[in-house]
């Protein structure tokens, strides 16, 4: 079933044209990632999804009901959480008030205590660092940071974009193998736009290619990967 659907989307800044009328579904409990190079739109789009971002034609549906009249506060209230580029923790904030700032759409204080336990435990060096400033932590933690406030809104639908950049090689297994983990144990879905298409490609199971502003390609993660064009232009074949 189709949780979330995006119809004929055009989206522009001033006069320039960042999507020319792309389309894309994501089903319900599965990983579907978005490739393509630098200014192809793949940051747009999720923006757009999630409310930052008016576009000029098009739709974009959530379980059938088209998200183009709420703001964003709202869309996530519906549980449609977005993980910015660059993870944009409050710096000057504990990684416990962090935390707390993903629950602020909540007011069951139960629910948000066992959720914060949850994220503790999938992220151990949160706990160990909960009284730490989260301008203080790394790149990795601020992006295990950023992944947990997420998680502490419930979301239906994660939209991640680029959660490797600049994580050392390490770091970048370990962030992947949680999406994975949140995926298949969680049942948890994820839209995610990552430069990394040979790790996108992996763990997710369909994808769409998109350059300058319109889908390119579309199949399962299998296809993808195995496509000459693919290869060539994304994953230095």
């Amino acid at each position: 079933m189709n949780l979330l659907e995006v119809r004929n989307l055009r989206v522009a800044y001033g006069a320039i044209e960042a999507l020319k009328g792309i389309s894309l579904e994501v089903r319900e409990g599965e990983i579907l990632t978005l490739i393509g190079g630098n200014g192809a739109g793949k940051t747009t789009t999720l923006r757009t999804i999630s409310g930052l971002l008016k576009p000029v034609a098009g739709d974009i549906l959530f379980q059938g009901d088209s998200l183009l009249k709420y703001r964003p506060h709202e869309i996530v209230q519906k549980g449609i959480i977005h993980v910015p580029e660059g993870r944009r923790v409050f710096a000057r904030m504990t990684v416990q008030e962090n935390l707390e700032m993903g629950a602020y759409v909540r007011s069951d204080k139960d629910g948000i205590a066992e959720d914060m336990e949850k994220v503790f435990t999938l992220f151990p060096r949160l706990k160990e660092r909960r009284n730490q400033l989260a301008g203080t932590l790394s790149g990795g933690e601020q992006q295990m940071l950023a992944i947990g406030r997420a998680l502490m809104s419930r979301p239906r639908v994660l939209l991640m974009d680029e959660p490797s950049m600049g994580l050392a090689p390490v770091l970048v297994e370990e962030i992947f193998d949680t999406i994975r983990e949140l995926n298949q144990k969680q049942g948890l879905t994820i839209l995610l736009v990552e430069q990394n298409a040979h790790m996108a490609l992996q763990i997710a199971h369909r994808g769409y290619v998109i350059e300058t502003g319109r889908i390119r390609l579309h199949g399962t993660a299998k296809e993808l990967s195995t496509n000459p064009e693919v290869q060539k232009a994304y994953l230095g074949g």
